[in-house]
């Protein structure tokens, strides 16, 4: 027994020898691995565990202000409590719902948000909200086997929401409109979540509580203000946020991103580059997980340039009252004769520079009896231009040499083989090409129109013949002018041109309606560009709304340096003499300044300035929607209606060294309504002008200091 006992003693240790040696063989391998991985590997993993990403956004700088040829504030940027949200990449949206909630409690979200909540919203909070309570949201839903064998089943779930599961309490609809904006946030990048409406209250409750709101942040915006809400907004534009769909790409290019505000119209989208300025870059630093590490300023970016208008705001004012206050006139004088009359529109320019002093559309809403200010209505809208054209015939005639200075024709009724019989509005006898301006000849126009098709002298009742290429003649003599081509206003791609198409029947009666405005239509600024190249001698100059570009200023009470001003550009020169040019612009002073003037008792004895031009009527007809009981539009109808035109340019010395040139156009008047409106707000215009000289004179800056 004794020597069983001493075998088993001598067993156990040789046991325990091969466990120890096996744990030493462990060890020793897992010792090994670790020393592998230290050495070999090591500088790889550190590199693993400390790795970051860059990031970098793009902050909007301030943007440029706009001025009046005076350096008065036209659009200015005022400063708005904003609150704002800057996501980082690893924010989930649950995390997001979280801040809505609790920034919920502190902030009203505006009604046109709550206004713009969709059904897509809705169903993303209801879905958050079964995630952030840890609920299956597929529960009672969507079955597992549903789950299992479809492609989507969160479409299947999104579908199937009821009305019933998406109505929410007020409280409710304002956490959804804040996670709406929550959601839309951009990585590092801040975006407001309500900067217009924040109350000093709203602003001071979550800068009290931003240790409770991660990527939450209180700081200052701003919004475009303008001097008036109505006067020259449309040429002005509208800003707004949001990069156009269609623009995607060239913003991009440009450092923009899909959430920033950018003008989408006028001068607002035209200039954005430069009013808009560089961004601020910040380049961010994260972790793997997506946590800032760091932040620093690669770019300190640069405000906007401060844009400044040719455009006399005061003046221009003042135009856009004189057009609503004639107007309201002739539809009182005349209201069934002037029902169609609907607008009026007045541009006054430079002729000397181009610079346009103002541009004025109002149009006019019979129901509410309020104006809207349809300024861009000027470049965009063409109208047929009646008698105000006659100057450019008289200039083709001469230059073509189909009639010379000082020729006659008798004014007398035009009866053309198989025609109805022409006239002007009386029988005038025989005039030169002067008095055919003065008392507003169509007859001598049309006959000049006659030689200029290969016609002889007028024969009754003989046929019109017609050269090819006669029309197309006068047409290109028009365009010296700028009437039937783009005037070449600023930056306006849109600008009408306004010329038909060359006829392709009977081109001969065609060219005679050409001859009197009753055949191509024209933009009021076409109009103005014509009149200007007849007062300065020739010159077509390109019209400027934009005077100059200026760096901001901190001094407010001035502007900065000059960064870029508009010069004068001539776009050609007429081919006709200054002879010829002289011939037209003595017809013009004679219709202002002399009895048998169709604008005698306006224009003239004016102790303050001499002015000259032309008027113009010219037969239309309005296109009215035709109805049925339903109020469904069946067809249309043709009305006639007149437009009653007027251009003319002025000096306050000598008509040799004109001041400016303006025209004026009022389409769809009544037939022979009494109110002449065109030459009243033609007047009033010249009268306000010469006015606002004594009191104010041309302020002008005059500093040209330029920075490169």
């Amino acid at each position: 027994m004794g020597n069983n006992h001493k075998k088993t003693k001598t067993q156990l240790p040789f046991r325990l020898n091969i466990l120890f040696f096996t744990v030493f063989l462990l060890f020793s391998t897992l010792v090994l691995q670790l020393g592998i991985v230290q050495i070999l590997n090591g500088e790889d993993l550190q590199e693993e565990i400390n790795k970051t990403d860059k990031v970098i956004t793009k902050n909007p700088s301030p943007r440029g202000e706009i001025y009046d040829r005076n350096g008065e504030v036209v659009v200015s940027n005022e400063p708005l409590y904003s609150i704002t949200y800057t996501p980082t990449q690893a924010t989930s949206s649950v995390q997001k719902l979280e801040v809505a909630k609790k920034l919920s409690n502190l902030i009203d979200m505006p009604e046109d948000k709550l206004d713009d909540i969709t059904v897509s919203d809705r169903k993303d909070y209801w879905y958050l909200l079964k995630e952030m309570n840890e609920e299956d949201p597929y529960e009672g839903i969507v079955s597992d086997e549903e789950k299992a064998s479809s492609d989507d089943a969160y479409g299947l779930l999104m579908d199937r929401l009821t009305e019933e599961q998406l109505s929410y309490s007020g409280s409710q609809m304002n956490e959804i409109a804040i996670l709406h904006e929550l959601m839309t946030a951009y990585a590092l990048a801040p975006h407001p979540i309500k900067n217009k409406g924040v109350t000093q209250e709203e602003y001071a409750k979550v800068a009290e509580h931003l240790f409770q709101l991660p990527g939450v942040d209180v700081t200052t915006d701003y919004d475009r203000t303008y001097t008036s809400e109505s006067t020259f907004k449309s040429f002005i534009g509208k800003y707004e946020e949001g990069i156009p769909k269609e623009q995607k790409d060239f913003y991009l290019s440009h450092n923009y991103s899909l959430n920033d505000r950018v003008g989408i119209s006028g001068l607002e989208k035209e200039y954005e580059l430069q009013l808009a300025g560089q961004k601020e870059i910040v380049e961010h630093t994260t972790d793997k997980a997506g946590n800032l590490i760091d932040s620093k300023i690669v770019n300190e970016g640069k405000p906007g340039d401060d844009l400044v208008l040719s455009i006399d705001m005061e003046f221009q004012q003042r135009v856009d009252e004189i057009l609503k206050e004639e107007f309201k006139a002739a539809i009182d004088l005349d209201p069934f004769e002037n029902k169609y009359m609907d607008s009026a529109m007045a541009v006054v320019m430079d002729p000397n520079t181009g610079e346009v002093l103002a541009a004025s559309g109002q149009e006019y809403n019979r129901e509410t009896n309020e104006f809207r200010d349809v300024a861009t209505d000027t470049i965009y809208n063409a109208y047929l231009p009646g008698s105000t054209v006659k100057g450019a015939t008289i200039l083709a005639g001469l230059d073509s040499s189909a009639i010379d200075p000082g020729t006659t024709f008798q004014d007398e009724p035009i009866q053309i083989k198989g025609t109805a019989t022409l006239a002007s509005y009386k029988n005038f006898g025989y005039l030169n090409e002067v008095d055919a301006l003065a008392v507003s000849s169509n007859v001598y126009m049309w006959k000049t129109a006659m030689r200029m098709m290969g016609n002889g002298e007028y024969v009754p009742n003989d046929t019109l013949s017609y050269d090819e290429g006669s029309f197309e003649e006068m047409q290109n003599y028009f365009k010296q002018f700028g009437l039937g081509v783009q005037t070449g206003v600023d930056m306006y791609p849109e600008e009408a041109v306004g010329v038909r198409d060359t006829p392709k029947e009977n081109k001969g009666g065609q060219m005679l309606n050409f001859s009197i405005g009753q055949y191509n239509t024209y933009t009021t600024m076409q109009l103005a560009q014509y009149v200007s190249t007849i007062a300065n001698g020739g010159y077509r100059v390109k019209p400027n709304i934009v005077k100059e570009f200026r760096t901001p200023n901190a001094q407010e009470e001035e502007l900065g340096p000059i960064v870029k001003s508009y010069e004068t550009e001539v776009l050609n020169k007429v081919s006709m003499s200054d002879e010829d040019l002289a011939r037209v612009q003595q017809g013009f002073f004679e219709t202002f300044n002399t009895e048998k003037g169709t604008a005698d008792g306006y224009f003239s004895g004016k102790s303050d300035y001499v002015a000259a031009g032309k008027t113009g009527t010219a037969q239309e007809q309005k296109w009215l929607d035709v109805k049925n009981d339903e109020g469904e539009i069946t067809g249309y109808k043709p009305v006639d209606v007149e437009n009653l035109t007027l251009v003319g340019y002025a000096s306050g010395t000598s008509l040799d060294e004109p001041d400016l040139a303006f025209a004026v156009v009022v389409p769809y008047a009544g037939i022979e309504a009494r109110h002449y409106i065109n030459k009243l707000i033609g007047e009033r215009i010249l009268d306000t002008y010469y006015e606002l000289q004594k009191t104010t004179g041309d302020s002008d800056e005059e500093d040209s200091t330029e920075t490169e």
